[in-house]
């Protein structure tokens, strides 16, 4: 078996982090003394602290595991996943989705449908949303399994149990503070092991030229791995991703990429707990400086992996696309690197683990106990149930991380789901925000469509006669139809049903919020002209065409 060999001074750094891990978990909980300081932060928190949040919730098994993988296995191509899969929704989310959410006062996302549509659409989406994160935290924590067993040669269910159990007591203790916290210090943390292994393994491949040469002459990729849209025209995909250009923009560029970013709770939850609207609004533009330049950390080694570790790909064992990173660290960096290494890989995973354990305790507690089965106890009762739908969330991702050990890919496994959840969100969420005529059965109707479409696209691809490419194009092509079907429900049933008064919609629906309430919470600071919404939303999507135009040409 694989083990990377880690000195004592590697340990000491390890076990050094987790005591300041869990001290922030005490010290927090001395701050929680309501529902909305356990579940929000009391909305309390500056923006550079929400924004580092932000994009460290998102740093887990997806991103680093995951992506390197299909780094390794796609090559180059795997930038959409942050670019065009990632800013534009990012900014959109903050100029565009931040009012409605933080303006209306809602404590979730699902908490909006129930305020737009209807009690059955809300329990839908709750419910779904909360299977979902379980089922994504479970991917965290078999990466983090991975990692465990590396370096101690655990066994995998031991080394489940025991990463489940380090992020359990630091958010059971401070809730979503204690989570937000973490997640800034892990982003340091992360970003301090990930930048050495991509200097170290481009310096053991001869820099990026060398690596260059070698992708091209590596049969299993290829000189098309090194360009992002290079061979993804229609009718004749020869790309390594194996998608179109159509699926690539409209699957993952729009579709998943939007239904993440802006309905994904356990992002938008870090907006949430910004201290105004302001702040709340440039936690997402914030966030998307450093997620531009991540692919250089990830995708990278990724490829580094691919041209200096024979046989990986493998679909069993210790040489899956899933253990790149973990290879590349073992092979490349010495003691005291190694260490920091191995504390920047399970920051990473105990950030994913957090960020939507504590989305699945909010989701749970507000949208389904207090709303449906005990309304109206005192504050404290809902905070001692939070801490345990906590455990309880915890004990059924450990369950889940069994599913993800399954997969040879974790991305192709985590853009599954995100096609089943998020894809026919986000056109219920579109159509919602900017059509007032959608009527409360059409939001139920349009989601429980949308879903079956993706369910069914996916277990055709898989299982059946449909051929739509790789699974990650599979996952494209599953997004869009989720999104169409849920779309073409929405309005069909808003047309034959009757629509909420407009009284009902207001700071809900676009054309029927009050500017003079949005421009009121705005903090002054919005007057110097680069800390503007609109400005840093312009700046990220001009560096993002910029990005791309080096590897076009």
């Amino acid at each position: 078996m694989f083990r990377i060999h880690a000195g004592v001074a590697d340990y000491a750094i390890l076990a050094a982090y987790f005591v300041v891990v869990l001290g922030i978990g005490f010290m927090a909980r001395r701050y929680v003394h309501t529902g909305l300081d356990f579940f929000l932060s009391g909305r309390s928190l500056p923006a550079w602290i929400t924004g580092l949040a932000f994009i460290a919730a998102n740093l887990g098994a997806l991103e680093i595991l995951g992506l390197a993988a299909n780094g390794a296995k796609y090559g180059v191509a795997t930038v959409h996943f942050y670019w065009i899969g990632a800013i534009p929704a990012m900014v959109f989310l903050g100029i565009v989705m931040m009012p409605f959410y933080y303006g209306s006062k809602v404590r979730s996302v699902p908490e909006y449908l129930r305020l737009r549509f209807n009690d059955a659409t809300h329990v839908l989406n709750s419910a779904s949303f909360a299977v979902a994160t379980v089922l994504i935290a479970g991917v965290n924590l078999f990466a983090m399994a991975l990692v465990i067993r590396l370096l101690l040669g655990w066994p995998i269910p031991i080394s489940i149990v025991l990463a489940a159990a380090i992020v359990l007591v630091y958010i059971t203790l401070g809730g979503l503070s204690s989570a937000i916290y973490n997640e800034v210090l892990q982003f340091f943390v992360i970003m301090a092991a990930l930048v050495p292994l991509t200097i170290v393994g481009l310096k053991a491949v001869g820099g990026w030229s060398g690596l260059q040469d070698k992708v091209t002459n590596q049969k299993a990729l290829g000189a098309l791995a090194l360009h992002p849209w290079r061979g993804t025209g229609i009718a004749h995909v020869t790309n390594p991703i194996g998608a179109n250009w159509i699926a690539i923009v409209f699957g993952l560029g729009f579709v998943l990429s939007f239904g993440y970013w802006t309905t994904n709770f356990a992002e938008v939850q870090r907006a949430l707990a910004a201290k105004n609207l302001s702040a709340a609004r440039r936690t997402p533009l914030i966030g998307a400086f450093p997620k531009l330049l991540i692919p250089f950390v990830v995708v990278i080694p990724g490829l580094i992996a691919a041209v200096t570790v024979k046989g990986l790909g493998a679909k069993t064992g210790d040489l899956q696309f899933n253990n790149a990173i973990p290879i590349l660290v073992s092979r490349y960096l010495p003691t005291g690197m190694l260490g920091i290494a191995i504390t920047g890989l399970l920051a990473a995973f105990m950030a994913g683990v957090a960020a939507n354990v504590t989305s699945f305790n909010t989701v749970v507690s507000y949208d389904l106990w207090q709303a449906y089965v005990r309304k109206d106890k005192p504050d404290q009762y809902y905070v001692r149930f939070g801490r345990i739908a906590t455990v309880v969330g915890v004990v059924i991702a450990i369950g889940t991380a069994f599913i993800a050990a399954g997969f040879n890919s974790m991305m192709d496994y985590i853009q599954a789901l995100f096609s089943f959840f998020n894809a026919p969100l986000f056109a219920t969420f579109i159509i919602a925000m900017f059509w007032r005529r959608a009527t409360p059965w059409a939001g139920f109707w349009g989601l429980l469509s949308g879903t079956a479409a993706a369910i069914a696209t996916h277990f055709l691809q898989s299982r059946g006669p449909l051929d739509l490419g790789s699974p990650v194009a599979a996952d494209f092509w599953g997004a869009a139809v989720a999104f169409v079907v849920d779309a073409v429900v929405t309005v069909g049933v808003s047309l034959a049903t009757r629509p909420k008064p407009e009284s009902e919609l207001r700071g809900l629906v676009y054309g029927l919020t009050s500017t003079e309430d949005i421009s009121a919470e705005r903090d002054p600071a919005e007057r110097v002209w680069w800390r503007r919404p609109a400005v840093l939303g312009g700046i990220a999507l001009t560096l993002t065409a910029l990005l791309y135009l080096v590897f076009v040409f």
